[in-house]
This record gives C-alpha cells, sequence and structure tokens, in this order.
C-alpha cells in the first residue's frame, strides 16, 4: 500500500490537549511461544476496534514498530479520560485478565506502558517528505510558513543568546 508523500516541510496545530500513550512487549524467552504469543495476537483486535470507533474513544491514530525483541506502540487520544474509558472497555479486560491468568509474574514475556498528558502550545513537529505520521496524522498536518518555520516559532517561544 502506497501512501501519499507530502513533499516539503510540515508541521501540526500544536492548539489542542494531547495524550501520548507508549505501549508495549519485551520477548525474554523465545522459547516460551506459549507464553509471548498469545499477548502480542491480542493487539489487532484491539487496534481494530480503535480504528473502527475512533470519534467515539476519543483515539487519534498510531505508530508501531517491530524489534527483534521488543514491540512498541505509539498512540494518540483526545484525553486521559478517553485512554482510561478504553482501558475499561470489555476487549481490553479480557486481554488484561487473559495475560494475568496466561503469563501472571512468568518472566517469558513483558509488556510496558507509559501515558504522557501534553497541553496545548507545549509540543512541536516537524516532518520533511513524509507521508502522514506521528502527530501529523493525528493533528491538524499543516505546510510550514515564514509563521512557523522553527521549533521556537511552532512553540511560540523566543530563542534563547
Amino acid at each position: 500500500m502506497s501512501k501519499q508523500i507530502f513533499t516539503g516541510r510540515y508541521t501540526t496545530e500544536n492548539d489542542e490537549n494531547v495524550v501520548v500513550f507508549i505501549i508495549g512487549m519485551r520477548i525474554n524467552r523465545f522459547l516460551a511461544p506459549h507464553k509471548w504469543l498469545p499477548v502480542a495476537t491480542s493487539m489487532p483486535g484491539m487496534i481494530q476496534e480503535l480504528y473502527q470507533n475512533q470519534e467515539e474513544l476519543g483515539f487519534l491514530s498510531m505508530e508501531s514498530f517491530f524489534g527483534l525483541r521488543t514491540t512498541i506502540m505509539i498512540q494518540y487520544w483526545r484525553s486521559i479520560d478517553d485512554l482510561l474509558s478504553y482501558a475499561r472497555n470489555e476487549k481490553h479486560l479480557t486481554a488484561w485478565k487473559n495475560f494475568n491468568t496466561k503469563v501472571g509474574n512468568n518472566d517469558a514475556v513483558g509488556i510496558y506502558h507509559e501515558t504522557y498528558q501534553v497541553t496545548s502550545g507545549e509540543y512541536e513537529a516537524i516532518y520533511g517528505n513524509m507521508p502522514l505520521y506521528g502527530l501529523g496524522k493525528a493533528m491538524k498536518h499543516i505546510a510550514i510558513t515564514e509563521k512557523k518555520n522553527s521549533a521556537h516559532k511552532r512553540l511560540n517561544r523566543r530563542p534563547t543568546s
């Protein structure tokens, strides 16, 4: 699937709060697939649900990366309340209960997440010759003009000398 490349420099508006949620897993013991495979296969159904109900759930977008041992997914949410509400969702609670039942404190697989609430005006982004990506996919994607041609200007800060 080919993604449209936006030639030139782009940024995002930063006039809305955003929640950045980083979640992933790490395979600690490759020879225990009966422990880590159920964890790995629980995520696609939740991602499908999030994209099918984005507006209702407050889910904006995501990016994911798969390494040899560690996966990472960066999700963008409208608010902490939306993210916490989804954590109480049936599909997520089922996956969480399954993890605790099948893995618990077994060290074959690890999971992690980090949550950051970022207030409007306190983030900036730049994309050069990229498809819609990251915050540029989650928020309003705009061409960089003279008004926003530096990080200081995008963050509405004066340069320090």
